[in-house]
Formats: C-alpha cells, sequence, structure tokens
C-alpha cells in the first residue's frame, strides 16, 4: 500500500482538489497549490499549460528517455 504522501511526491495523486474559479498562470502555481496535474475540464485547466495536448496539464516532469 503506497502512503498519500509517496504517491502525492510522484505525482500519482494530487494533495488537493481545484476548486471552482481556480486559475494557475504557472504550473509551478498548480504544484504549490497541490492540485497538480489538472485534468481537460477541472477548474484552473488551460490548454497554454498543456504542453502536449493530452488533456493532462502540469503533468510530473520525468526528464527524458
Amino acid at each position: 500500500m503506497v502512503t498519500k504522501e509517496v504517491a502525492v511526491s510522484q505525482g500519482i495523486m494530487r494533495a488537493n482538489t481545484p476548486q471552482p474559479g481556480a486559475y494557475y498562470r504557472y504550473c509551478a502555481d498548480a504544484r504549490a497549490a497541490g492540485v497538480a496535474p489538472l485534468y481537460a475540464g477541472e477548474p484552473g485547466y488551460r490548454p497554454q499549460l498543456d504542453r502536449d495536448g493530452d488533456g493532462v496539464a502540469c503533468e510530473p516532469y520525468r526528464g527524458r528517455r
């Protein structure tokens, strides 16, 4: 069983739920609020934050392969 802290730190789970009317200028702001990643249709999601256009903004950076 994975603890919530580990799941949040690995980007598997987020610490908080985005609230209606939320706006995040940068992904760093969404991460600091504990709501990253943001999914299309959720408060705070903007296509400008979705670098690869897959409907998930502010995804955890996994590095290059």
